[in-house]
């Protein structure tokens, strides 16, 4: 497989960067209006903190792109990126389908995508650490 230029990369990551944070807001204010009045109060607490992650991993996918476009991409910034995904994919997700109605088991997900973003971050600062001026 060729790898894709820095601009393509670059782009890949902003566009879903945004369209995450996107499905942040619209999940976000649907756990404030529909799901307030209906789940247990530690219950919304996990969504919340699903929608955090989101926003918060959506945004460094964000900043992932960024640093492409300015430094080249690299091997680190492409596990970067992935691990993000997978980390909003795993942890965000399972929290949201547990909290729709999914076995309680499926909640055992989340801690590998808790990993999956702290691997992620040391990626992105062993890209900014190798990289050469």
């Amino acid at each position: 497989m060729s790898p894709i230029s820095s601009a393509v990369f670059s782009r890949r990551c902003i566009s879903t960067g945004a369209l995450l944070m996107l499905a942040g807001v619209m999940l976000g204010a649907f756990g404030a209006h529909l799901l307030e009045a209906r789940l247990e109060p530690r219950r919304l607490a996990s969504y919340q903190t699903a929608v955090l992650y989101q926003f918060l991993h959506a945004f460094g996918l964000v900043l992932v792109g960024l640093v492409a476009r300015a430094t080249g991409v690299t091997s680190s910034l492409r596990w970067s990126a992935w691990l993000m995904l997978f980390g909003i994919a795993c942890f965000s997700g399972s929290i949201y389908l547990v909290t729709a109605g999914a076995t309680r088991a499926l909640g055992m997900v989340a801690p590998v995508g808790g990993i999956s973003f702290m691997v992620a971050w040391a990626m992105l600062a062993r890209h900014a650490l190798t990289i050469r001026d």
